[in-house]
């Protein structure tokens, strides 16, 4: 039977697992790929994004799940985008404070944060049905997700493109870099090879599981 979405749900470790994989935003809901494609050229930048992105999914699932009550129906999608955007605008300044080079490498993608399907779709879906607790553990979740996702593609852009890895040379001066990885057009390459292997593994799982369901019933 399908689960009425305006009951609240039980907290189990499904509530912060689905993140990671079967509703990971990046490989299964293909959500947020504007900064995926554009910031993962180094892993540094990947994991800096995931992070902001994190902080600013718990935030605001945290405040919106507490005024779920309190907002009204008709304002709530400007009302979730205030919120989301207040804590967007802290981020952007921390980061600003601890790496100037770093804002700059991330350049608008912080701002943009703002529209980013995946945390207003979590304010809208899970954090106004649920309570403080579910929702900042489905947050941190979906969090952890989108920045595994981030590092994925920018641990291999970077040793592809960069012949490094967080800044780190791994080969020495006689690695001859493949640009492509470095360019936009390469987090295409890496993301369709993740997609990829990511459908894969998860359709095997379910074949598995079907099997196993197969001769359960069986005997």
């Amino acid at each position: 039977m399908v689960k009425d979405p305006r009951i609240p749900e039980s907290l189990s470790w499904d509530t912060f697992l689905r993140g990671l994989w079967k509703e990971n935003p990046v490989f299964v809901m293909l959500l947020g790929l504007c900064p995926v494609l554009a910031v993962t050229n180094t892993a540094i930048n990947a994991l800096a994004m995931g992070v902001a992105t994190t902080f600013v999914l718990i935030c605001s699932g945290i405040l919106v799940s507490s005024l779920r009550f309190l907002i009204p129906k008709q304002v709530r999608i400007a009302s979730y985008i205030i919120i989301i955007a207040t804590f967007v605008t802290i981020a952007d300044y921390a980061i600003q404070a601890i790496s100037l080079d770093l804002y700059k490498a991330l350049g608008a993608f912080i701002q943009l944060i703002v529209v980013n399907c995946i945390i207003l779709g979590r304010a809208e879906v899970y954090a106004s049905k649920n309570n403080i607790v579910n929702a900042s553990v489905n947050a941190l979740g979906m969090g952890v997700g989108f920045t595994f996702a981030l590092l994925c593609l920018g641990v291999v852009r970077e040793i592809l493109g960069n012949g490094s890895l967080f800044g780190f040379d791994l080969f020495g001066p006689g690695f001859q870099p493949w640009g492509i990885f470095a360019l936009p057009p390469g987090g295409f390459f890496v993301l369709a090879f993740w997609l990829f292997l990511f459908s894969a593994v998860q359709n095997r799982r379910q074949k598995v599981q079907h099997q196993k369901e197969t001769l359960e019933n069986a005997t």
